[in-house]
């Protein structure tokens, strides 16, 4: 099950597609993260929920929000998939150990090996502020990110 609002969410270091890497504590220590999961770089759904989210940034930008999507891609895979669909915002390969960050968040299909589609937004101290999920084969609608930013601002 996912985080809860109110949660301490585990602290991680994580690659983005460009092999940096980025940690949560110190990310939050910025400003709130909005933290993506998602199943499979170059999948249907997966890419349409990427580029919605690539097409309306600037909610994010506007309200100080960083987005960062991750998935147990490889960062290699990632790379070609941000580039391929023009991601500027940072995604994360939880590759390996396959699937950790997604499990300590609640969010790994073991007998999938994927992560599911869920968000959580993530605060000062790591405090979870926002979380949603949906169930296996639904994107997320788009205004479940609006009301999660509206909530914290």
């Amino acid at each position: 099950m996912v985080l809860e609002v109110g949660a301490v969410a585990p602290d991680f270091t994580l690659s983005d597609q460009h092999g940096e890497e980025l940690t949560l504590s110190e990310l939050v220590a910025e400003g709130p993260v909005a933290l993506v999961f998602f199943p499979l770089a170059f999948s249907g759904i997966c890419t349409g929920e990427l580029c919605e989210l690539r097409d309306n940034i600037q909610i994010f930008e506007d309200s100080k929000v960083r987005l960062l999507g991750i998935s147990v891609d490889s960062v290699w895979s990632l790379k070609a998939w941000a580039a391929a669909e023009g991601y500027e915002f940072s995604i994360l390969s939880d590759f390996w150990p396959h699937g950790a960050v997604a499990k300590e968040y609640g969010v790994f299909v073991e007998e999938a090996g994927i992560a599911t589609r869920a968000t959580l937004v993530i605060g000062e101290g790591r405090q979870v502020l926002a979380s949603f999920e949906t169930a296996p084969g639904e994107a997320r609608d788009f205004g479940a990110y609006r009301d999660a930013i509206a909530a914290i601002a």
